[in-house]
């Protein structure tokens, strides 16, 4: 992908249907803390991620408890997307939700009804298993070069390319 905002993006693609998709970028951390950017929200050390170019405005969350939080909705392997704000806010101040818990995002990816499956079709991206592992476990900045090198064969030789050639 040559667009900036999806070159070497990891994506956690929370919704495919006929009315189109939703995901977030796992891998394009933002200078910043929630707390600072959420005026009501409790003092919590959690840095925010780049979700994607569409309604830059939003703020997302993506977490591991969906047990604790209503209205959440399950997207992957303990991996849920969104809840009641209020309660996250009352959870953060009752330290029952850790950083390592949950992930901000500002914005999100989104693709319009069946352009998300045109552009797979003409291969601008790569399918992989999600792992819970990639967004709370590991460095934001290694998440694509871990999942394309969990593909293994060719996709080891691209995880290792720099990223412009001229520095190959």
């Amino acid at each position: 992908m040559l667009d900036p905002n999806f070159k070497r993006a990891a994506i956690l693609l929370c919704e495919h249907g006929e009315e189109g998709s939703v995901g977030f970028i796992m891998n394009k951390p933002l200078d910043m803390q929630i707390d600072a950017l959420v005026e009501s929200f409790p003092e919590f050390d959690s840095r925010v991620l780049y979700g994607g170019p569409v309604q830059r405005d939003t703020i997302h969350y993506l977490h591991t408890v969906g047990d604790l939080l209503e209205g959440s909705r399950p997207v992957g392997n303990g991996i849920y997307w969104g809840g009641d704000f209020e309660k996250l806010k009352f959870l953060v101040t009752s330290q029952l939700i850790e950083p390592k818990d949950i992930r901000f995002f500002v914005g999100y990816s989104g693709w319009s009804e069946g352009q998300l499956d045109d552009e797979m079709n003409i291969g601008s991206w790569v399918v992989a298993d999600m792992h819970a592992n990639y967004l709370f476990n590991m460095n934001a900045g290694h998440i694509w070069e871990r999942a394309m090198y969990n593909k293994g064969d060719a996709y080891t030789v691209i995880a290792n390319m720099p990223d412009f050639i001229s520095w190959n």
